[in-house]
């Protein structure tokens, strides 16, 4: 059955129309806009539930000479992603009113939270190209809105700008990824297709083929990998996420734990049937065990509770890309599984944290222990959601991760990828050790002795209890009964993203199998290590302090400081406030790019030049290039002007002789108008200044380079020769008598097809004579001000200046 396509809009559309009215809201309802947006969350819900068991693509039209559509894909993996959006969203509004309690700002969080939900529903459902990047944008600039909440704080704003420039910046390179894919898709799919990811999706190996085909597969993959990399926190660019703790817990909770780093998931997940190879085994499979085991080990590292629980989301991001990575059915199960798991109780551990930090007043590790006594039903949710997120039997985690301990086992069969075959379970087993270790730490916060220094810690209200126990009930479903929530969504999101999908069997293990025997030593090793924690932590903190090079901080702050510090002198040098030196730069650049952009479209060829001219045309461009010799060999300004201005004269008689008289009177105007604005401000330079040979040599290349500019323009324009008359030429040509009333096609066209443009033309020339006859009234005025030239005048410090450069002083 279809998707119904009004449905599906509204549950997209819903969240920004209720952010554009947040302002309004607030005035009614305060700080309980938090709990309308819980009704809006709910309501998207509702919406995207009523579409349960339906497939298939929906569109709206909106670019349809270009076939871009805003086009929506309903299928059982992006029902998954977006309902978990629209679901764990309802709690975090329910939680913000008590947490965000007296903070200001309020209009613009919620507007800003309003806004990231919809857009996580957006890229959920999106299938047009475009759609999916201009949804993605989006969450990276709500996001930054969010984590900067708190503008007042330094570590607030720098780590909203490191979040906007790594997910921007790979942002980027999905993008270019993307275009390849749609110019991919338009040849082998046909136009319509272009933009059309479903499309793709159903016809992979045709497309898989075309783009191993033109060389493109490893780049498209690689650029794809690099945007899913930076918006999912994967190493090298895993540091961002991190620092985003500056921002509010419910915004870390919605934003960090269960939705936005996951969107590089989803898609790494979405794509899978289109680009599943070796190639695609070995990239994220490596990448994504990789960023398991680096952040849980930084994890182990962590002094405070929201560092922690964001060092382990990155490590887990890691294994759900690992688990996509993996070429065999156990891969997507592991991701598309865990994707959920870790949902439920990763969001539920942060808004644990938010109620230890609300109540207890500190989030530091070291000063946090025995907490069950004055929080006993967080210390029972945080037993049950820890466990998970440590993987111990039976909680929901460890099936999940079960599943990622097959698919590192099958993967090991492939004897096509050498010595990653014992590797990628190695190194699977010794990252999830490390994830035990921290789970423990965090659930020892509840269960640890109390430190003398903690002072009475208060109950929390009940509003900031209940979304996160609502997540630990859910995960204890799960735990409980994990193959009535395989059958009933994850089911359908394994058939999306699997190449070979089957049906689906989780539960305990009843016979040993090498992931079970991996999963035994992982705990079991884990346990044994945990009275170690405190030396493990004080060894992988001691690194960084030793090898700076080692912090990926480190990399970040020396990359944007250099680069800002390189903008800023070339700023200084570019704005300098000389007039020679902004026209330098100006040319120099436009030439450069025209030139470039010549060459890139294969516009200058080595042929040989045929150039056919009269007589008379022929003298007039020869008297034209003696006055441009004259110019430059000229002794003096005035004579240096006048002598240029046989050269426009030239070019308007080379206009007559062209039949074209309308532009040669414009030619004529606009230079005699020239002509006088020269000889006015010829004025003011003085007779004699000293020019550096440097700043001559610069001048002549730039009047090099414009002059060449010019000519191959005039080339190329002038070249182009179509085969006949196009449409719009004979159009011209049929209309210009009875319509026009003239015999000139180009008169015609310029006077009555382009009124607008020959008025506009007019008013130029009208304003430029309004100007000069202002300068001139001007100049009139100011005669007895202004002294003899040469002198200096009384009220312009730039007269102070004894080089007599009219350019302002020397910018060398």
């Amino acid at each position: 059955m279809s998707p119904d396509l009004a449905i599906v809009v509204a549950a997209v559309a819903l969240p920004f129309v209720v952010a554009a009215l947040t302002p309004v809201l607030f005035r009614v309802l305060g700080e309980g806009t938090g709990f309308a947006g819980t009704a809006v969350a709910l309501t998207s819900f509702g919406l995207l539930a009523t579409q349960y068991g339906r497939e298939g693509a929906v569109a709206l039209p909106w670019v349809p000479s270009r076939n871009i559509a805003l086009q929506f894909y309903v299928d059982g993996w992006a029902l998954l992603f977006a309902l978990l959006a629209c679901g764990i969203g309802a709690l975090i509004f329910s939680y913000s009113p008590a947490y965000m309690h007296g903070e200001s700002g309020l209009v613009r969080y919620y507007a800003a939270l309003l806004a990231f939900m919809g857009s996580i529903v957006g890229v959920a459902l999106a299938a047009d190209l475009i759609a999916i990047f201009l949804f993605w944008e989006l969450t990276s600039l709500a996001s930054f809105v969010l984590i900067g909440y708190y503008t007042a704080d330094d570590s607030s704003q720098y780590a909203a700008r490191m979040a906007m420039f790594i997910t921007v910046g790979g942002g980027l390179f999905l993008l270019v990824g993307l275009l390849l894919l749609s110019v991919v898709a338009g040849d082998v799919l046909g136009p319509g297709a272009a933009f059309d990811l479903a499309a793709m999706l159903e016809n992979p190996d045709e497309m898989q083929g075309a783009l191993r085909d033109r060389g493109l597969f490893l780049p498209v993959l690689g650029l794809l990998a690099i945007g899913a990399g930076t918006k999912s926190a994967q190493v090298p660019l895993h540091f961002w996420l991190p620092n985003a703790m500056a921002a509010p817990t419910p915004v870390s909770a919605f934003l960090h734990s269960a939705t936005m780093v996951k969107v590089g998931v989803y898609f790494v997940g979405r794509t899978r049937p289109l680009l599943v190879s070796a190639e695609w085994l070995f990239l994220f499979a490596s990448l994504g065990l990789t960023t398991m085991t680096v952040c849980a080990i930084l994890a182990v590292a962590s002094t405070d509770i929201k560092e922690l629980l964001a060092y382990s989301t990155a490590s887990h991001l890691g294994l759900m890309i690992a688990g996509f990575g993996f070429t065999s059915v156990y891969g997507a199960e592991a991701g598309v599984f865990h994707l959920l798991n870790h949902a439920l109780f990763k969001a539920a551990l942060f808004l644990v944290a938010g109620i230890v930090a609300h109540e207890a007043g500190t989030r530091e590790i070291d000063e946090l222990g025995g907490l069950r006594r004055d929080l006993p039903i967080t210390a029972a949710i945080t037993t049950v959601v820890a466990l998970s997120m440590a993987g111990i039997p039976p909680f929901n985690g460890f099936y999940s991760k079960e599943l990622l301990f097959e698919a590192a086992v099958e993967a090991s069969h492939h004897h096509d990828i050498g010595i990653l075959g014992w590797l990628y379970p190695a190194v699977a087993v010794f990252g999830s050790i490390f994830t035990v270790l921290y789970s423990l730490k965090f659930l020892s916060l509840f269960f640890g002795e109390r430190p003398e220094g903690l002072d009475h810690v208060h109950r929390p209200p009940v509003s900031l209890l209940v979304p996160p126990a609502v997540l630990a009930l859910l995960a204890a479903f799960v735990s409980v009964d994990p193959q009535r929530a395989v059958d009933l969504i994850v089911q359908s999101g394994l058939e999306a993203t699997a190449v070979d999908p089957h049906e689906m069997h989780v539960g305990i293990p009843t016979s040993y199998s090498p992931a079970l025997g991996m999963s035994a030593v992982t705990i079991g090793v884990g346990l044994l290590a945990y009275p170690t924690y405190g030396r493990l932590h004080d060894g992988i903190r001691a690194i960084p302090r030793t090898v700076p090079q080692v912090g990926a901080n480190w990399w970040y702050d020396t990359v944007v400081d250099g680069l800002s510090d390189e903008g800023r002198r070339f700023a200084e040098t570019v704005h300098n406030g000389m007039l020679r030196t902004y026209a330098t730069w100006t040319l120099g650049a436009t030439c450069a790019l025209a030139l470039a952009g010549f060459v890139a479209a294969g516009a200058i060829e080595p042929t040989a030049l045929g150039i056919k001219a009269t007589v008379p045309i022929a003298l007039v461009l020869l008297v034209a290039v003696i006055g441009a010799v004259a110019v430059v060999t000229s002794d003096s300004h005035i004579a240096g002007v006048l002598t240029l201005s046989i050269l426009g004269f030239m070019v308007a008689i080379f206009y007559i002789l062209a039949s074209a008289p309308d532009l040669a009177l414009t030619q004529l105007v606009v230079e005699t108008l020239v002509l006088l604005i020269f000889l006015l401000v010829i004025e003011e330079i003085p007779e004699y200044y000293e020019v550096g040979i440097g700043r001559v040599a610069r001048d002549a290349v730039l009047s090099v380079a414009v002059g060449a500019t010019a000519f191959v323009t005039v080339l190329v324009t002038t070249d182009a020769r179509p085969d006949g008359p196009t449409e719009i030429a004979r159009g011209y040509a049929e209309q210009a008598v009875p319509r026009g009333g003239g015999t000139n096609i180009v008169n015609v066209t310029l006077v009555d097809f382009r009124g607008f443009d020959t008025l506009g033309e007019l008013a130029v020339v009208a304003l430029a004579a309004i100007s000069i006859l202002t300068l001139i009234v001007m100049r009139g005025r100011d005669e007895g001000r202004i002294g003899p030239r040469g002198e200096d005048r009384p009220d312009d410090p730039a007269g102070a200046r004894s080089d007599g450069d009219p350019s302002g002083g020397d910018d060398e």
